[in-house]
Order: structure tokens, then C-alpha cells, then sequence
């Protein structure tokens, strides 16, 4: 990868570059880009920046204050794999033309301060992250809403429901479709896309993401899992970033669709994004001890944070009305606020595959892919650092078996938010530790809530839903 302007500039001549992509992110967490040809790029662009009107992007300036600049990362270039022409992208922050400052409605400006504030605390020097985000291929998918009517229809080859399809002679009916939670590593031909993960895995090499491994994912209808290497956490959202954008265009490349929205298929597993964290320091991983399932005290600590908050938490790492939808009871839904090393329906779960020091970390499994990463993961470190710096202590494991436990048990383990209302309720009122180090600001947070409630959550909840219909039409 290349490290400075120089280098970009010999990777763009080497490559035969004619187009440069310059992507930056919205505050709801979609990549926005513009374009211009090689020879506005130069060494002093990553210093000045390009200017642009940010007035119509989700979240950000008003239109009194709309001049922004980008600033490209070197360390971010890449090769686009989709374009025509051959292009580099790079990724940007966002400034303020004026003043020069990083601009504070930004979220990659919010992950590196969340980087820059861990270290000024002497706990760590850095924060690894690894999240592993599910998703689905579909055939098809028609979705329409308006005054008279909403609704939607997924098209899957894999999908149970076109067992009954007849066949034709352009595409024969042939069974080998995935019964509900049957989906997890089956071989051809039950799985059907080992070819296309398989591309979008070798893409993601090709563009710099070091790929673990791919495979089916438990629900029917083409749900799928591609693991990549954890990275320091501005990165490691970066590459989240190039992730999805991979995925999404290899799947338009063979005519199907790939989805990150948590639950599209009602009756079968959502899509989640198990999120790993570890703090190291010199080179030394800081969470691993002799304590519980082998974490240090820091470690504890850092789960204490994170269980504390994490109802507010989750107003961030899982944004959607329709996450709400997959954090509910069954599917192996990670809603008990609770840790354990074993209980995978808890929080925050110790990955036991390894005993090597190094490996040592937890998992926080509440956050799905519909997130926007840069905020996400910083919101989680923040979490972290609050239990550290107060020492606050996650109590006892839950190691038992949730299905069996006796309801008066089950009774004193606190849920996540049934709602997207709930959770942004419980951010109102619990986001200091968000503030601190001014990594995120009283304004992000505002603005955040004020558009996830009136864009989003009022707009669902004031629509009749499909369903309701069919509860009660003939009343």
C-alpha cells in the first residue's frame, strides 16, 4: 500500500491511471465520491485539499456553511476493480475550508480523534478491530411504497420458497434449495455461490484487504460471510468501507443484488457484524491476563464499559428500525447484556479458539453491517475506555444455557432496546463518555438523534405496515 503523496502519484503512473476517485463518508454512513481527471492530482492536493458543496450531504453542513474541502489519505489509494477507465480512489477527510479544521460531522475525523484520544490517555497506542459483517445475495428484489400501497418480494435461487416453482426450459426447478437455518457450510450444489464470494474475496486481496475466509451463512437465500484481517480501527472501518462496496458491485456485476440490511427475511436469521476489540501497548496485547477465560483486569474493565452503555451504545452500532427486527429472542440474537466465553446469546462473548496471548480479545456481537463503521467502532472504544478509566467491573459470566434458565433468572439479565426509539432514548441520555476527549461533539450526537428519529423511526412508525392487513382489514 502507499504510504505518502509521492507514492500515490507513482502508483497512479505505474498503473496507467486517467481517473481519480475521491470518496468520503455521510454521517448516516453511505460513501459519497466525486471525480476528476489524473492531472488535478499533486502532492500539494494532500496538503490543500479540493473544495466541494457538502449542502446536500445526510447529516452535515447547512447550506449557509456548505464550502468543504476534502484531503486525501495516501495511505488509502486503490485501484478500483469495477471502473471502466482505470481509477484510483482514495479516501478523504473532510476539513473546513476556512479555519482549516477537521471538520466535526465527519466520522472518519471522529475515528482517528477516537485513535488519538486512547493514546493521549497512556492506556494504549492502539485499538485492533475485526468486525465480520453478514450479508445477502439475491436474484431479485421489488420493493415499492407510497400513499395507497407498500410492500415488498425477494427473488433467491437458494430460497426455500421457490421450492415449488415450476420449472421452465431457461431455468429448471432442480431441489437444491436451503431449508430456513440450514444455510451454514453446506457444499455445492446445495450452496450455490461459492463462485461469487469466491470473486469478491479475490477482489477484496487485489485492492489490499488480506482476506480469512469465506463462506454460506445460516439463513437460506444466499447469506454470506467474508472475513478480513483486523486492523487498527480508522482502518479497519476504511476497509469495511471497501468491503461492502466490493461486495455490492460484484453481485450487480452477475445481475444479483447484496443487502447489509439486518433482517430481510422474516422466519430465518438477520445479518449481523460480531465486532472483535483488543488494546495493545509496545507491541503487547493489554487484554490478555490470567483472569476470566484468560483477559487481564483491563479487559474486564473494558467489557464493564462496554455493558454499562451499552443500550446507548446500540442507538449507534445498530441504526436501523429494521435492526430491531434481528435483536429479539431466538436466532442466537445477542440480547442478554451480559459476557460469557462460551453463551453466544450474551453481549459480549471471549473467543476461545486460541489460548496464544496475542489472540486474546472480546467480542461485542450486538452491531450489524448497517452501520456506519467509523462511528461504530469509535463509540465501542469509547465505551471501553470509560470502564478502564473508572474500573468498572461486568460482573459475573452468564455461562449458562439462556433457554434453560428459570424465567425469575432470566428476569434479572437486562436486554438490548426492542426499538430504534428505545435505543436512541437511552443515547439522549447516556453519551458523556462519547464527549470526552471532544471525540464526538454534543452536536454530532443532536444531529444524529434528530435525524434517526424524523427521517427514519417516525417515518416507519407513521406508515401502515403490509402485515397489519392482513390482521385486520376484514374487522
Amino acid at each position: 500500500m502507499p504510504k505518502t503523496a509521492k507514492d500515490v502519484l507513482e502508483l497512479a503512473k505505474a498503473k496507467g491511471v486517467n481517473t481519480v476517485d475521491f470518496r468520503f463518508m455521510d454521517l448516516i454512513g453511505t460513501w459519497q465520491h466525486f471525480s476528476t481527471p489524473l492531472h488535478e492530482l499533486s502532492e500539494e492536493v494532500f496538503k490543500d485539499g479540493l473544495g466541494f458543496d457538502a449542502s446536500s450531504i445526510r447529516g452535515w453542513a447547512q447550506i449557509h456553511e456548505s464550502d468543504m474541502l476534502v484531503v486525501p489519505d495516501p495511505e488509502t489509494a486503490f485501484i478500483d476493480p469495477f471502473f471502466k477507465d482505470t481509477t484510483l480512489n482514495i479516501i478523504c477527510n473532510i476539513q473546513d475550508p476556512i479555519t482549516r479544521a477537521d471538520y466535526p460531522k465527519d466520522p472518519r475525523n471522529i475515528a482517528i480523534k477516537a485513535e488519538k484520544y486512547l493514546a493521549s490517555t497512556g492506556i494504549a497506542d492502539t485499538c485492533f478491530v475485526g468486525p465480520e459483517a453478514e450479508f445477502f445475495i439475491f436474484d431479485n428484489v421489488r420493493i415499492y411504497g407510497g400513499v395507497n400501497g407498500a410492500g415488498y418480494e425477494i427473488e433467491s435461487e437458494e430460497g426455500h420458497w421457490t421450492s415449488k416453482n415450476i420449472s421452465t426450459d431457461s431455468k429448471p426447478n432442480l431441489g437444491h434449495q436451503i431449508k430456513p437455518k440450514e444455510g451454514y457450510f453446506p457444499v455445492p450444489p446445495t450452496d450455490q455461490q461459492q463462485d461469487i464470494r469466491n470473486e469478491m474475496m479475490l477482489i477484496m486481496e487485489q485492492c489490499g484487504i488480506e482476506v480469512e475466509r469465506q463462506h454460506h451463512e445460516v439463513a437460506t437465500a444466499g447469506q454470506a460471510e467474508i472475513d478480513f484481517k483486523f486492523d487498527k480501527l480508522t482502518r479497519c472501518a476504511d476497509m469495511l468501507m471497501m468491503y461492502k462496496y466490493i461486495i455490492k458491485n460484484v453481485a450487480h456485476r452477475h445481475n444479483k443484488v447484496a443487502t447489509f440490511m439486518p433482517k430481510p427475511l422474516f422466519g430465518d436469521n438477520g445479518s449481523g457484524m460480531h465486532t472483535h476489540m483488543s488494546f495493545w501497548k509496545g507491541g503487547k496485547n493489554l487484554f490478555a491476563g490470567s483472569g476470566y477465560a484468560g483477559l487481564s483486569d483491563m479487559a474486564l474493565h473494558a467489557m464493564g464499559g462496554i455493558l454499562k452503555h451499552a443500550r446507548a451504545l446500540i442507538g449507534i452500532t445498530n441504526p436501523t428500525t429494521n435492526s430491531y427486527k434481528r435483536l429479539t429472542p431466538g436466532y442466537e440474537a445477542p440480547i442478554n447484556l451480559a459476557y460469557s466465553a462460551r453463551n453466544r446469546s450474551a453481549c459480549l462473548r471471549i473467543p476461545m479458539f486460541s489460548q496464544n496471548p496475542k489472540a486474546k480479545r472480546f467480542e461485542f456481537r450486538c452491531p450489524d453491517p448497517s452501520c456506519n463503521p467509523y462511528l461504530a467502532f469509535a463509540a465501542i472504544m469509547m465505551a471501553a475506555v470509560d470502564g478502564i478509566q473508572n474500573k468498572i467491573h461486568p460482573g459475573n459470566p452468564l455461562d449458562k444455557d439462556i433457554y434453560d434458565l428459570p424465567p425469575e433468572e432470566l428476569a434479572k439479565v437486562p436486554n438490548t432496546p426492542g426499538s430504534l426509539d428505545e435505543s436512541l432514548n437511552a443515547l439522549e441520555e447516556d453519551h458523556e463518555f462519547l464527549l470526552k476527549g471532544e471525540v464526538f461533539t454534543a452536536e454530532v450526537i443532536e444531529t444524529w438523534i434528530d435525524y434517526k428519529r424524523k427521517k427514519e423511526a417516525d417515518q416507519v412508525r407513521l406508515r401502515p405496515h403490509p402485515h397489519e392487513f392482513y390482521l385486520y382489514f376484514d374487522m
